[in-house]
């Protein structure tokens, strides 16, 4: 696929970038400055080589341009501003928010819920014909850009749109080892940008890079089987 990435130039945007370059998609890395998405593009392949070799700089309107799917990847602070801002590309497209509104007070997080209830919520909010689909919440930064290291990992994928959150649900077993789970409307992105103030406690805490597993139950399969 040829996939956009808002906000390409932060942690989780580089990585998830150079994670999907690596299996094959076209990606476009996003900024809000052309020179640091530049900047961006040439480090990941002096340190990747052609494994990123499908990866490309751009403006963020030229991420919000991307043909089959737009990702969301900036800090949750600016995810609402950036889509509403690109809104008019967004229309029609297939849309990831991965973002999870979090505050560090002492030794722990804390989360952080707009008006709208999740920061998925917000980002339909601000993108009311894009086709919003919230994944990749619990995956930390860092893991996404050790491209030497697999990604074993759960990824429960919501939105309202059945087709787009069957194309985020592909996408996600696209990347080796990672699975992906139906967690049904976007309403239920709340739980999961929740727990990621838990994860991220229990990470910080006990010193560990804990992520999602779920025991008992298969995941999601190409061509929709479970």
């Amino acid at each position: 696929m040829q996939i956009g990435v808002l906000g390409a130039t932060g942690p989780a945007g580089k990585g998830l970038a150079a994670r999907l370059a690596s299996v094959g998609h076209e990606v476009i890395a996003g900024s809000r400055e052309l020179d640091r998405a530049d900047a961006t593009v040439a480090a990941l392949s002096e340190r990747w080589g052609e494994r990123v070799a499908t990866l490309r700089p751009g403006e963020n309107a030229a991420a919000a341009d991307a043909g089959d799917m737009v990702i969301v990847a900036t800090t949750w602070e600016a995810a609402v501003e950036t889509t509403r801002s690109h809104a008019g590309a967004l229309t029609g497209k297939v849309v990831v928010s991965m973002a999870n509104g979090l505050e560090k007070i002492g030794n722990e997080f804390r989360p952080v819920f707009p008006a709208e209830g999740s920061v998925a919520a917000a980002v339909q909010a601000a993108a009311p014909s894009a086709r919003i689909v919230s994944a990749f919440h619990l995956i930390p930064a860092g893991g996404f850009a050790a491209l030497d290291t697999v990604l074993e990992s759960d990824v429960v994928v919501c939105g309202d749109d059945d087709a787009a959150r069957a194309s985020v649900l592909g996408l996600v077993i696209g990347i080796p080892k990672l699975r992906a789970f139906d967690g049904g409307s976007l309403s239920n992105a709340v739980g999961l940008e929740a727990f990621a103030s838990v994860l991220l406690t229990v990470n910080l805490r006990h010193k560990g890079k804990g992520t999602l597993r779920l025991l008992g139950v298969d995941g999601y399969l190409a061509g929709g089987d479970r």
